[in-house]
C-alpha cells in the first residue's frame, strides 16, 4: 500500500520525502522490521522508540512516523512527523489492513472486573448457534478455540498493529462476530482508536490500576471513551459509574443488573458448589437460567452476555441454552478437581473488588474453613495492598500472604504492605514468600468440606521475579498436590 494511503483521516505536522512508495510492512519494534516497512516511533512507560529509528532503518524501513524533528536521517527515508504518534499508529494499522472491524460485529467489554468471564460467555453462545467467532481476551486470541496466526504481544488488548491484523485474519478465516477486552490502558493510548463497535459493555468500576492513571476519575474516564465509540451501549446499572453512563454516550443504552430496576435483572439466585441459577425477567418475560460457575459475579456476567446477545438478535431461548453449555474457563473461578472434597478454587482475582467477589460467593457456598493464598503484584498501585489484606482478613479463617509477580520489588516488602491490612481483622495468617511453598501448605491445612483459594495469577504460568520469567501454574501445583506428586 502506498504511504500515501495509509495517511487517510491522519493529521500531521510536516512530511518530507516520497509519499508514493509503496509499504509491505508497518511496524513499531525495530528488531521486527522487514524490508519496505513503515517505522512508528511510538513512546511508551518506560521505552522510547525515537531512540531506535537508526535501527529500524537499518532493518528495512524506508520511512518513518514520530513525533519529533530527527536528524541524521538518510534522505531516502520518507519522514512523517506527527502530535501523537500512538493514535497515527491506529489510523495507520486500520487502513493498511483496510478498516476490518466494519466487516465484523464487534462487541467491546471494559470494567474492573468480569472482561474475561463476559467476553467468553458471549463468545460460547454464539458459538453455540454456529457462529465463526473471533475472541481477543486477557487469556487467548482464538478463532472457535484456535489460536490466531498473528503473534499475541500484548497480554490484554493488544497494540493498533496487532488488533488490526488479528481483525483481517479472523475475516480472511469466515469470522463475522468478534468480541474483545478492552482495557483502560488500551482506551487512554489509543490503541483501539478508529475500532468500529456495534456494542460497548460497561461491567463494573472499582479501585484498580491507579499505578496507570493516577486518580479514579482519570481511571473512569479512560472506561467512558468506548462508549463514544460504540452503537449501542449494555451497562450494569448497579454500579455506581454505570448510572452515570447516560450522561457520557449519546447511543442508546440497555441496563442489566439484580438490585433495582433493569431491562435484564437476575432475582431468585440460587448458588452451590457447581453451579448458580437465577431467574431473569425481561420486557416481562420471565424465566430460569443456570451457569456451570458459581458466584454471584457470575449472575452479572451472565447478564452482561445475555443482553448483548439479545442486541445481536438472538432470542432469549438461543441465549440461555448457549450459557448453560459453558463449563468453565480457566484461572476465573476454576475448581480443580480431588478425591478429598476440599473445594479449591484457582481465581485470577487481583484488585480489591475482585477477591472480595469470588470470597464471598465462596462463603456463601463453604461448608467448612476458609484458607485462603494471595498476593499483590510488585510496580503497580501499592495502596491497594492493605485494603486487599483486609478483605482477605474479614472473609477467610485462615490466610497466607504470598508472592504474586513481584516484578522489580523486594517480595517481603509487598507482602508486609498486605499484612497492614489483614492485622486489623481477627484472622490467623502467615507469610511465605515462595508462593509453591504457600500452596501446599495452605493445601495441608484443608479438611474434607473445606475450601482453598488461590487468588491472583488465575490462569498465568508465569511467574515475574526481577528481569526473570519463570514457569509457574497454581493449578499445576494443586493438582500435582492431590496426585500425591508435591508434598511439603
Amino acid at each position: 500500500m502506498r504511504i500515501f494511503d495509509l495517511l487517510k483521516d491522519l493529521s500531521f505536522d510536516t512530511i518530507y520525502g516520497d509519499v508514493n512508495r509503496e509499504i509491505q510492512h508497518i511496524c513499531w519494534d525495530s528488531r521486527r522490521m522487514q524490508k519496505n516497512s513503515l517505522f512508528i516511533a511510538v513512546k511508551n512507560k518506560n521505552v522510547d522508540r525515537h531512540d531506535y529509528i537508526l535501527e529500524a532503518i537499518k532493518n528495512g524501513a524506508i520511512a518513518l512516523v514520530t513525533e519529533r524533528e530527527l536528524d541524521d536521517i538518510p534522505k531516502n527515508v520518507t519522514v512523517i512527523k506527527v502530535k501523537n504518534s500512538r493514535r497515527a499508529m491506529a489510523i495507520i494499522a486500520n487502513n493498511y489492513y483496510k478498516e476490518p472491524s466494519k466487516k465484523l460485529k464487534l462487541i467491546g467489554i471494559t470494567g474492573t472486573n468480569g472482561k474475561t468471564s463476559v467476553t467468553y460467555f458471549i463468545s460460547a453462545i454464539l458459538q453455540s448457534l454456529g457462529i465463526q467467532t473471533g475472541i481477543i481476551s486477557t487469556i487467548e486470541n482464538t478463532i472457535n478455540h484456535t489460536k490466531l496466526d498473528t503473534v499475541k504481544l500484548n497480554p490484554t488488548t493488544p497494540d493498533a498493529i496487532e488488533l488490526q491484523e488479528s481483525f483481517a485474519e479472523m475475516i480472511d478465516k469466515g469470522v463475522t462476530h468478534s468480541v474483545m477486552e478492552v482495557t483502560s490502558a488500551a482506551l487512554s493510548q489509543d490503541r483501539v482508536y478508529g475500532c468500529d463497535y456495534d456494542i460497548g459493555v460497561f461491567t463494573n468500576l472499582t479501585r484498580d490500576h491507579l499505578e496507570d492513571h493516577g486518580t479514579m476519575e482519570n481511571y473512569k474516564q479512560a472506561k467512558i471513551k468506548l462508549f463514544q465509540m460504540c452503537k449501542q451501549a449494555v451497562v450494569n446499572i448497579d454500579d455506581r459509574v454505570g448510572k452515570e453512563m447516560g450522561k457520557n454516550t449519546s447511543c442508546p443504552i440497555i441496563t442489566y443488573g439484580i438490585e433495582g430496576e433493569a431491562d435484564f435483572r437476575a432475582s431468585s439466585i440460587k448458588c452451590s458448589n457447581e453451579v448458580v441459577s437465577f431467574t431473569l425477567c425481561h420486557n416481562e418475560i420471565i424465566t430460569d437460567v443456570s451457569i456451570n460457575i458459581p458466584g454471584k459475579f457470575s449472575v452479572y456476567n451472565a447478564l452482561a452476555a445475555i443482553a448483548s446477545c439479545s442486541l445481536l438478535g438472538f432470542t432469549l431461548d438461543e441465549i440461555i441454552e448457549g450459557i448453560a453449555k459453558i463449563k468453565n474457563i480457566p484461572g476465573r473461578f476454576q475448581v480443580v478437581p480431588n478425591d478429598q472434597n476440599i473445594l479449591t478454587v484457582v481465581d485470577y482475582a487481583h484488585s480489591p473488588d475482585g477477591l472480595k467477589n469470588i470470597l464471598s460467593s465462596i462463603k456463601e457456598i463453604s461448608k467448612g474453613k476458609i484458607i485462603t493464598v494471595f498476593g499483590c503484584g510488585g510496580n503497580r498501585d501499592r495502596s491497594k495492598r492493605s485494603i486487599m489484606g483486609e478483605i482477605a482478613g474479614n472473609y477467610s479463617d485462615f490466610c497466607i500472604i504470598t508472592s504474586d509477580n513481584p516484578r522489580n520489588e523486594d517480595p517481603l516488602k509487598i507482602i508486609e504492605d498486605v499484612e497492614d491490612g489483614i492485622i486489623k481483622t481477627q484472622c490467623c495468617y502467615e507469610k511465605l514468600i515462595d508462593r509453591k511453598y504457600a500452596i501446599l501448605k495452605a493445601l495441608d491445612k484443608a479438611n474434607t468440606g473445606d475450601s482453598v483459594i488461590i487468588a491472583g495469577k488465575g490462569h498465568e504460568n508465569y511467574q515475574i521475579i526481577k528481569d526473570d520469567i519463570i514457569y509457574f501454574s497454581d493449578s499445576d501445583v494443586i493438582a500435582e498436590y492431590f496426585k500425591g506428586l508435591s508434598a511439603i
